[in-house]
This record gives structure tokens, sequence and C-alpha cells, in this order.
């Protein structure tokens, strides 16, 4: 199951407390408390594993270690270690508190959400010709606190859109490595899956339907991950009774979402192309070239068809190298 949608308490840890204490050598009675050590501050980090939010399932909160106290005879207590959370690229971090936000768009990109407390200083540090046994010290200060939503949006070359059932997972499998669960019902596809075309990102959107953009069906938790694709693949099946009709549903629930996935690169895959006669598959061709030129028949268990997308990858992988 991919998490995608995770809400955090994180807190930073504590400075350690500083010491009150004195030497017992003769002659030499004066103050050697130590200091405290800085506590763990909290951090986020690019990983490619697109899996890495599922660890806070059911960990909703999230603590840094503490700073040492200070200890005798001028030994400081040692310093917490920094905690990293690894988080996919392409999750943006939203600071519930501070209303800022936050993005990770690379592998090893790190940022810092909470910071760790100082450590208090110990009654060494408050000697003085005045004040030669002082006890005074300073209590560690509180690590940092911050409320998070961490927001996964895939960042992928190319995504593949389209009503459920529409044959969108049977190509990912077919081009790349993927693994993505087939079957002929609608929502099969309960999750966003990717695979790689040589050095393309391709992601298999779960099936939109009519009202997404408002929360209808699964597509508000997937439309999200539209918005970082720089090219789409419209997927309309062969064996619909109104192929232009569920071309305009789907692009008007992208519109509604964010107008600016209207203006994205488009590829239309009239898909299953081997269930109808070829009599009628070439009116939906025509119909469809109306509508977006850019539109091809597709069959998975044609090997030529396979090849004209493949073509069109190679187009979009010189793109992205002229980009």
């Amino acid at each position: 199951m991919l998490i995608d949608d995770v809400t955090l308490k994180i807190t930073a840890g504590n400075g350690g407390k500083g010491k009150v204490a004195f030497n017992k050598n003769l002659m030499e009675l004066g103050p050697v408390g130590g200091s405290g050590g800085k506590g763990g501050s909290v951090y986020f980090e690019g990983t490619s594993d697109l899996n890495a939010l599922n660890k806070f399932r059911f960990k909703k909160n999230v603590d840094a270690d503490n700073g040492e106290d200070g200890k005798a005879q001028f030994n400081d207590g040692a310093d917490a270690k920094d905690l990293i959370l690894t988080v996919p690229v392409g999750t943006v971090i939203h600071d519930l508190e501070n209303n800022v936000d936050h993005e990770i768009v690379k592998i090893g990109e790190r940022i810092m959400i909470a910071k760790g407390g100082k450590g208090g200083r110990g009654n060494f540090h408050f000697r003085s010709a005045t004040n030669t046994t002082p006890k005074q010290f300073q209590s560690g200060i509180p690590g940092g606190e911050a409320k998070v939503r961490l927001e996964l949006k895939l960042i992928a070359d190319v995504g593949f859109v389209g009503l459920p059932n529409v044959g969108k997972s049977s190509l990912l499998n077919e081009l790349t490595r993927a693994s993505a669960k087939v079957a002929n019902y609608p929502f099969t596809t309960l999750e966003p899956n990717l695979g790689t075309h040589f050095e393309l990102i391709l992601a298999d959107i779960p099936g939109l339907i009519e009202g997404a953009s408002i929360g209808k069906g699964l597509g508000i938790k997937f439309l999200r991950h539209v918005e970082r694709t720089t090219t789409l693949f419209h997927f309309v099946s062969a064996e619909s009774a109104d192929p232009a009709l569920d071309y305009k549903t789907i692009r008007k629930e992208l519109g509604e979402y964010n107008k600016e996935l209207l203006k994205r690169k488009e590829y239309v895959f009239i898909s299953k192309s081997d269930e109808v006669k070829v009599e009628d598959l070439n009116k939906m061709l025509k119909a469809m070239k109306k509508l977006n030129p850019n539109t091809i028949a597709i069959s998975i268990y044609d090997d030529e068809s396979i090849k004209e997308v493949a073509k069109i990858l190679n187009i979009i992988t010189k793109e992205k190298h002229i980009a």
C-alpha cells in the first residue's frame, strides 16, 4: 500500500542541563561543572524509495534524542545525533503552524524542520573574581516543534491518465519491468505504479471518473500525482460506446483540478484496438484526431503499435535533453 499523505508531530531534542560541581583536589577547589550537549535536530531527506512514507502509517509522533547533561571535571555532555527522516523525492512538506511549504525534489536534498535545543552552561562558566564558588547553571533549551503534513506528488516524465479499465497498467507492464495488477474490471489500480523506459519515468495514475476533481471515486487522491508529469498519455478504450465523451470527461476533470494540466503535451491512445473491427477503429481514429491530432490506436498484442509508442517515448527523451 502506497502511503502518500500523512500528518506528523515533530519534536527536536532538548539541550542537556548544565552541571554544578566543584573540584575536590586540594588547592583547586573551583567550579568544574560542564555544559549540556545539544539536542538532536530533525531533517527530511529525499530518497528514490517511493514507499518511504509507509513507515509513518502508524507512527504520528517523531522525537529526536535529547542532549546529554553536563558532568563534573569540565566534561560537557555529548550532543545528540540529528534525526534524518527519508521521504520520497516529490514530497511537499506543509508546515501547518507556520503556513510554509518546502519541497524535496532531489535525492539527498535535506531540509531541517525542527532545530535541536542548545545545551545549558555548567557552573564553570559562571565563575568570576567576585563569585569563586558559583552554583548557577542553565537548563537546556527545549527543542523546536513542528506539525507537518507530508504530501507525495510523484515526479514522472509521463503520466498515464484515463477512465478505469482502459489498459494503462497493461501498457506500463509491456514497456517497463513494472508488475502493475491487471484485470478486466474497474479500479484494478488502487495506487500509482511507476516504471522506467530507459531514462524516462512512467507513472500509471489510477483511473479517474467524472467528478474526480471534487472528490468522487478514487480520483481526487491521485490527481495531484499528475501535476508533476511533463507529458500525458491519455487512454481511451476502443470498446467505449463514446470515446470522444470519455476523452472530454477526463480533460474536464484535469482542468477543474488544475488548468495548467490542459497545457501539457498530450498523446491519445485508443487502447484495446484488437477488440473492435478495423472499420470501426478507423472511424474512432478519425473522430479522435479532430480532438487531438496526436492520436494512435494501440494494443499490447500488436508489436507495431507498441513500437509506435516507443518512438513517441524516444521523442520525449530527446526533448528532455534539449530542455
